[in-house]
């Protein structure tokens, strides 16, 4: 393996980013596993950051299978296992999520976590819109009968700056976003499990759109292949840059890519096209009255 020359710790301005595409698995323990091997790769190479996809600690659709297995974050393996591999390997860590049990509400939250190289959380979020859908060919999907929405917005304060975090679904409602953004995001987390109808037609326009929209990178690792729950992910965990390029495409390769990502180009973005300065408060549309004259 030819090694990859450092960068500079101090150097603020360049991150090098690991970005994982995973199968994951209905059990914590394989998905620990492959969470250690992918940490190792992401280091050897110098990374300073981790991206994981959705559901990297436990991809079960089965609610009563899962139930033996998901529990209080406090006690969740998955994300001790991503806490010791902060400390271990001296990477941040975003974890994607994994399901975790918030009492009293019987159902999962699906949890993301950003994890400092100490292995401290240093930001928490759940996914606040759910994957209620109804797609041509398909059973309707309810994502809120096993899982209760989050509420709160997260960002993670970096060397490198503010990041967001998200979870796939989540991706459809630009507003989200936009607050990031104006917030001083320059980084959007979008960690997902798309399904293949999806993906095809959505995934990446919709990605670019965030970035472009928002002059921000976006990353977007994302679960791939046939599951054992018997799912199918659509893969193609992309990294997209401020101004909508695509730097990452892991199309349905498994394992870790590597990326230094020039965090000045979310200023010059920004500069070029200053769509957050130039944003400007509207009043709703009014439905008019029906069989009322339009104004001419």
């Amino acid at each position: 393996m030819t090694s990859t020359p450092p960068l500079d710790p101090t150097d603020t301005a360049r991150l090098r980013l690991a970005i994982a595409q995973t199968t994951s698995s209905n059990t914590h323990a394989d998905n620990i596993a492959a969470l250690q091997g992918i940490a190792r790769q992401a280091a050897d190479q110098g990374a300073q950051l981790l991206a994981l996809p959705e559901a990297a600690g436990l991809m079960n659709r089965d609610r009563a299978s899962a139930r033996h297995s998901v529990t209080t974050e406090d006690t969740d393996p998955f994300l001790a296992a991503c806490r010791d591999t902060a400390r271990d390997y001296g990477l941040w860590v975003q974890t994607g999520s994994t399901p975790v049990l918030d009492p009293p509400d019987e159902r999962f939250r699906n949890r993301g976590h950003m994890i400092a190289p100490d292995g401290s959380i240093v930001a928490q979020y759940d996914k606040i819109h759910l994957f209620d859908v109804n797609l041509p060919g398909e059973p309707p999907r309810r994502e809120s009968d096993r899982y209760a929405p989050g509420d709160r917005a997260a960002l993670a304060r970096t060397p490198w700056g503010l990041f967001a975090l998200s979870i796939c679904y989540d991706l459809r409602f630009p507003h989200l976003f936009r607050d990031y953004a104006q917030a001083g995001a320059t980084v959007l987390f979008v960690p997902s499990a798309f399904a293949l109808s999806t993906g095809q037609a959505h995934w990446e326009i919709l990605l670019r759109a965030r970035a472009i929209e928002n002059g921000c990178f976006v990353v977007a690792a994302a679960q791939n292949g046939h599951h054992a729950d018997g799912r199918q992910t659509w893969g193609h965990s992309l990294v997209i840059d401020p101004w909508g390029k695509v730097l990452v495409d892991m199309k349905q390769e498994n394992g870790v890519a590597l990326v230094d990502l020039d965090m000045n180009a979310v200023t010059r973005a920004r500069q070029m096209i200053p769509a957050l300065q130039n944003t400007r408060p509207y009043a709703k549309p009014e439905l008019p009255q029906p069989g009322a004259p339009a104004d001419r």
